[in-house]
C-alpha cells in the first residue's frame, strides 16, 4: 500500500475512533473480555489481517497484510506454519481470505484484487484484477452458497463478484481475469471524501438471500439483495448500538459478531430472519485484543486476528510484541 494510502486509512480510522463510547451491553460494569492466545504466528512482521476457517478440516488461514504471506494452523495447534511466502506470485499483501466448498483459498490483495489457490497443492488457480487507475482497496470477502464470491472495494465502495464462471474462464485463459462491480453502493451511503474508507467486511446470508456489508466509519450495516425480488440496496435498521470501525464480520444462525479494530471491540447480533434488523446482544472491549481487524468462528470458539496494526504497522510508529497472534476471548 502507498505511503498516500496508508495515511488515509489512518485518518478514515482515527477520525472515526473518536466519536464512538462504548460500553457492555447490559451491564455498565461488565469486566472485560479474558482474552488468552489461539496460536502464534511466525515472524517479526506480520501484522496480521484477515482470517479464515476451512469447515472441512478446522484448518485456519491467516493472511500478513504487510508482507503478503498466509499462515495455517491445525485444530489445537500452538503455533501456525507458512502457507504461503512472503511476496508470493508477486502479492505484497493478504487483507480478506475465505475457503470455499471446493477446497480453494480466496485471498485479497487490497492493490490488486484477489488471488485463488488449490488448498492441497498450493497452485495458483486463477489471479483477478480490478481494472482502471488508483484509487482502489480490495478488502474484504464472502462467498454465497452458489459458489460466488463477493468483495467490498473500500474505497471505490462497490462490492465485485466473481462467479463460479467467470472463475472457470479465467482458470481457462491462463488464470487471469478482470473485477467488475455487481453492486454500486456510492449512492446508499452518505457522502464520502475522495479517497475515505466505506465499505469493510462482508458476508453472506447462508441460504443465498442477501449480503450484510458494513461502512466502517459510519458503523451502519447495508443488506444487499441477491434475490430479484427485493430491492438490491437497503440500510439494516441497528438496535442497541452501532458498528463504528466494524472490520471483519461472521455471520451464523442468525447471529452477526464483527470486530471493532481501532476500538478494540468485539460485538455479537442478532439479525432478523430477512436480514433487515440486528440488535445488538453483547458487546466487549479489551486492549488486549491490539487493533482486531476480523474474525472467524471455529466450533465454539471465535477466532480473532490481533493485527498490532498501531504498534509499527500501518498505523503508527513502536515497536509490536512479538510473537503476533490469533487469539480468542471467553464470553463472547
Amino acid at each position: 500500500m502507498s505511503h498516500a494510502l496508508s495515511r488515509r486509512l489512518l485518518s478514515s480510522l482515527a477520525s472515526a475512533s473518536a466519536c464512538v463510547t462504548l460500553v457492555a451491553c447490559g451491564a455498565s460494569d461488565a469486566p472485560a473480555t479474558a482474552v488468552h492466545t489461539a496460536y502464534a504466528l511466525p515472524g517479526e512482521h506480520v501484522y496480521p489481517e484477515g482470517i479464515a476457517v476451512d469447515e472441512r478440516t478446522g484448518d485456519s488461514y491467516v493472511g500478513s497484510y504487510t508482507t503478503g504471506a498466509v499462515y495455517r494452523a491445525t485444530p489445537n495447534t500452538r503455533r501456525a506454519e507458512v502457507f504461503l511466502p512472503e511476496g508470493a506470485n508477486d502479492h505484497k499483501t493478504a487483507n480478506g481470505l475465505e475457503v470455499d466448498a471446493a477446497g480453494r483459498l480466496w485471498v485479497t490483495d487490497s492493490t490488486t484484487g484477489v488471488a485463488v489457490y488449490d488448498l492441497a497443492t498450493r497452485a495458483l488457480l486463477a489471479d483477478f484484477t480490478v481494472p482502471g487507475p488508483d484509487p482502489r482497496f480490495v478488502n474484504d470477502l464472502a462467498i454465497a452458497p452458489d459458489g460466488t464470491a463477493y468483495l467490498t472495494d473500500s474505497i471505490r465502495a462497490v462490492v465485485y463478484s466473481v462467479t463460479p464462471d467467470q472463475l472457470a474462464a479465467a482458470r481457462a485463459q491462463g488464470g487471469r481475469g478482470e473485477l467488475t462491480p455487481r453492486f454500486d453502493l456510492r449512492s446508499a451511503l452518505p457522502p464520502i471524501e475522495p479517497g475515505a474508507f466505506s465499505l469493510n467486511g462482508i458476508v453472506v446470508d447462508p441460504a443465498g438471500r442477501y449480503l450484510l456489508t458494513v461502512d466502517m466509519p459510519r458503523g451502519d450495516l447495508y443488506r444487499i439483495a441477491l434475490t430479484p425480488q427485493a430491492s438490491a440496496i437497503s440500510e439494516v435498521t441497528l438496535r442497541g448500538g452501532d458498528l463504528r470501525q466494524g472490520d471483519g464480520l461472521e455471520l451464523r444462525d442468525g447471529t452477526l459478531w464483527a470486530a471493532h479494530n481501532t476500538t478494540n471491540t468485539i460485538s455479537r447480533w442478532s439479525v432478523s430472519d430477512d436480514g433487515a434488523t440486528a440488535a445488538l446482544a453483547q458487546q466487549r472491549t479489551d486492549e488486549a485484543l491490539s487493533i482486531p481487524t476480523t474474525l472467524a468462528r471455529a466450533g465454539d470458539r471465535t477466532l480473532i486476528v490481533s493485527s498490532q496494526f498501531d504498534k509499527g504497522g500501518p498505523m503508527g510508529p513502536g515497536s509490536p510484541q512479538t510473537p503476533f497472534a490469533v487469539v480468542t476471548p471467553q464470553g463472547i
